[in-house]
């Protein structure tokens, strides 16, 4: 048996921390030993942007990993399920939620990933690249000037998720009176913060910042609990 693992970024990784490699090493460091990882960018939130794409391969270089991307919008490769398979990890970009589900359902990319991450390929992203692995989520793919909740994600983990918790001034207050009102309980995720979940549990929060944190929201009686996760600090305490 093979563990399912699922790496969630609230924000931060090489798109948003460029000088700050720490969430990327740690989920490099998942994959097996022995060889450079094999790790596939899949940009379809952002539209399969170019200039997303560039920098993912110049962060994944030939000395740290056997680097792809994925693109759908202007699809080259023919058998999803073999392909994904071939990876050690499928990392996940930010931008559109919505959009990114629906045109993954049109393509069978949902199918082909949840597959992939029965048979021990690990799972990533930032962003909408932390949303869409839980049954709903807090996402701008609607207005980009506001939030709304999204009951449509792949529910390859339970409940609801919330990334940018602390880097978009709108994100705290909108989640939590979305739980309090009957969404989903689940986990908010501050930039810099990630969790990794294994099997379907929480098994750890590893941080790129010393402050960076993860919260479990639940209702109470007249307001939520925002319950703060034990975190690790991946780089050198100060």
């Amino acid at each position: 048996m093979v563990d399912a693992q699922i790496l969630a970024m609230g924000g931060g990784g090489f798109s948003m921390e460029p000088d700050n490699p720490l969430l990327d090493d740690y989920l490099l460091s998942l994959a097996p030993a022995g060889r450079k990882p094999r790790v596939c960018f899949v940009p379809t939130a952002s539209g399969d942007s170019d200039g997303y794409s560039e920098k993912f391969l110049a962060a994944f270089g030939p000395d740290r990993a056997e680097a792809t991307v994925l693109s759908l919008f202007n699809r080259t490769v023919t058998d999803l399920d073999a392909f994904v398979l071939e990876q050690d990890i499928i990392y996940v970009g930010g931008g559109n939620t919505a959009n990114l589900l629906a045109v993954w359902r049109v393509h069978g990319l949902d199918v082909a990933l949840t597959k992939a991450y029965r048979e021990g390929v690990i799972l990533a992203g930032i962003s909408a690249g932390m949303n869409c692995w839980f049954e709903a989520s807090v996402t701008d793919s609607f207005n980009s000037n506001g939030l709304a909740p999204l009951p449509d994600g792949l529910g390859l983990l339970p409940g609801s998720a919330c990334p940018h918790y602390d880097g978009e001034p709108l994100r705290r207050g909108t989640y939590r009176a979305l739980i309090q009102s009957g969404f989903p309980t689940g986990y908010a995720a501050e930039d810099g913060a990630a969790l990794h979940f294994t099997n379907g549990d929480l098994t750890a929060v590893v941080t790129s910042r010393p402050q960076a944190t993860a919260y479990k929201l639940t209702p109470g009686p007249t307001i939520p609990t925002e319950q703060p996760l034990p975190t690790t600090y991946l780089g050198t305490p100060e």
